[in-house]
């Protein structure tokens, strides 16, 4: 760059040449500094926080106290209100959470004096507790039903191979057929059996197991898959059929699908000698709208 100083004559049109001010004006530092410089030389100061708080989360207000916030040292909320960070505030001053309110209430009841909320509120409640990290609430909520018995379901659940892996086969075989057919509904066929091994007239007396206790080349005779849609089982548990259909049944509503389910018969493929498959077989109808 060429600097041109006040004492130099220009030549030629006077619009092209730089004055003396234009190049001071170049070489002249910012006013303010940068915000890499100001990291680097002036950093934030701790947040100072009132004694009575005043909160807006999501839209909704509420106040407490600062002590209440920091209740228990491992949370987010008493990370966040520590002073170590920022938290910006609304119009009128209030701490500002970006968070829906509805159930932070309940959250505040308990920091204060362990509080816990009514039955239809524990779920959403326990979402809550979960994204603030607020480990006591989220002990206390586990030992409540619904979520007490949720965890006595899921253990039975667990026993069940690929459980969640066939309610998805469900909800893509009725989502296709409905498309195809462009029908309100679809159906499909599932198979749901405890035992692995079929149950004849000739073995009910003896059927005090779960397994039968049979050679290796003696099972290979009852190998068999029903012609349905989706199976599940076996299992070995107390529950039986009905609890694992009220499981199905209970997973997809709570994923907004309408499904309705009735016994339509039993598998009636012959394996060997008076030995039928026997398995009930349902027929459920997944309706979309």
């Amino acid at each position: 760059m060429v600097v041109v100083t006040g004492q130099n004559e220009v030549s030629g049109n006077p619009d092209d040449a730089m004055s003396s001010s234009d190049a001071e004006d170049d070489f002249q530092e910012p006013a303010t500094p940068t915000a890499t410089q100001a990291g680097q030389a002036l950093p934030l100061l701790p947040q100072q926080f009132p004694e009575v708080v005043p909160l807006n989360v999501g839209g909704m207000y509420f106040t407490t106290r600062l002590s209440t916030l920091r209740r228990y040292e491992d949370t987010m909320l008493a990370a966040m209100f520590s002073g170590r960070h920022y938290i910006p505030t609304d119009a009128e001053g209030r701490y500002f959470i970006d968070r829906d309110g509805t159930y932070f209430g309940d959250i505040l009841n308990f920091l204060r004096s362990g509080d816990l909320p009514p039955r239809e509120r524990v779920r959403s409640v326990y979402k809550e507790a979960q994204y603030y990290s607020i480990g006591p609430l989220l002990d206390n909520l586990e030992d409540l039903q619904p979520l007490k018995g949720e965890k006595v379901r899921q253990a039975f659940l667990g026993l069940m191979p690929y459980y969640k892996d066939h309610l998805e086969r469900i909800i893509e075989i009725a989502k296709l057929r409905a498309m195809q057919r462009k029908a309100r509904f679809a159906k499909l066929k599932v198979c749901v059996f405890k035992e692995e091994m079929p149950i004849t007239p000739y073995e009910c007396p003896h059927f005090n197991s779960l397994r039968f206790e049979r050679s290796e080349s003696e099972t290979k005779l009852f190998e068999h898959h029903c012609e349905v849609d989706v199976s599940f089982g076996p299992w070995e548990a107390v529950a039986d059929v009905y609890d694992l259909l009220h499981c199905i049944v209970t997973d997809l509503s709570d994923r907004g699908i309408t499904v309705d389910h009735q016994c339509i018969g039993v598998c009636d493929k012959h394996l060997i000698n008076h030995y039928y498959c026997k398995r009930p077989i349902y027929e459920f109808k997944i309706t979309w709208w």
